[in-house]
């Protein structure tokens, strides 16, 4: 006699099995994940892994390193803190300047809103743009416009554009379409699809891209001091050079805590969006 489960009780319900993967699932993992072991295996002679033994046997100098650096030497704290902003503005600006560039291409390469032969060559172009490193763009913009920071601002925007461009389309293609086909059934044309149905759900995600590029790029300004591009990296190039490390260690302390300030208030701002 079947049991009626009485009002208001829970009803156990049996759970599903796992699905099973296919013989050819499992060879697969196993050749992708094998190929890694085996690139892994056949690459530890020549980034010189064999040589960690030289950690130990060259303590002493790490230690007389490690000396200098524990006491860090801020006489010319007015001059660190002074070019840490300037390559904070770097960053600032490069970032900026490549939000720009990245919408209409971000926009562009979507391919639920563009052409497939829009959206092509503009992909290409981002790849151009995301492949190129910063130091490259920096040596080159140093040539064109000389040593100093427009050439850091400019090689932050190109890199960050293409890579911001790419965040930016993929954020487009994954929007729910029925704000832009309610658009669309007023009579709205494609430019008011992309500005009424497209914009307003992607640009909290767009914004907290932005402000992570932001933190990135304000890590990478300082590297791209090291050739003259501006900021503290070349300060902190100067005095590695003259083996004054307790400079060294006062320049990174102040970028420590000044990338780190810059962490915690793009956290407070992307809680704020998301």
């Amino acid at each position: 006699m079947t049991q009626v489960p009485a009002p208001g009780a829970v009803v156990a319900t049996p759970v599903p099995a796992a699905p099973a993967k296919s013989a050819a699932s499992w060879g697969l993992d196993a050749l992708v994940w094998g190929g890694i072991a085996v690139l892994l295996i056949y690459s530890i002679g020549d980034v010189d892994l064999g040589n960690l033994s030289l950690l130990v046997t060259n303590a002493e100098n790490t230690r007389n390193f490690a000396a200098d650096l524990l006491q860090p030497d801020f006489t010319n704290w007015r001059q660190f803190v002074g070019q840490m902003w300037l390559t904070i503005q770097i960053a600032l600006w490069g970032t900026f300047l490549a939000v720009f560039l990245a919408v209409p291409l971000g926009l562009a390469a979507a391919r639920n809103i563009a052409p497939v032969w829009v959206v092509t060559p503009v992909r290409w172009i981002m790849n151009l743009l995301r492949s190129i490193p910063d130091l490259v763009m920096a040596l080159l913009f140093i040539v064109a416009v000389g040593l100093g920071p427009l050439a850091g601002v400019l090689a932050i925007t190109l890199n960050t554009a293409g890579v911001l461009a790419k965040l930016f389309s993929e954020a487009v293609e994954s929007i729910d379409k029925g704000p832009v086909e309610g658009v669309r059934a007023t009579g709205g044309s494609g430019l008011h699809e992309i500005v009424w149905g497209v914009i307003p759900q992607v640009a909290p995600l767009w914004t907290s891209f932005a402000l992570y590029r932001f933190e990135s790029n304000s890590r990478s300004a300082t590297v791209l001091g090291l050739i003259g591009a501006g900021g503290i990296g070349q300060v902190l190039f100067d005095s590695m050079n003259a083996f004054d490390f307790s400079a060294v260690s006062a320049i990174v302390i102040i970028v420590v805590v000044a990338v780190t300030l810059i962490d915690m208030l793009s956290q407070a701002m992307r809680k704020r969006l998301l």
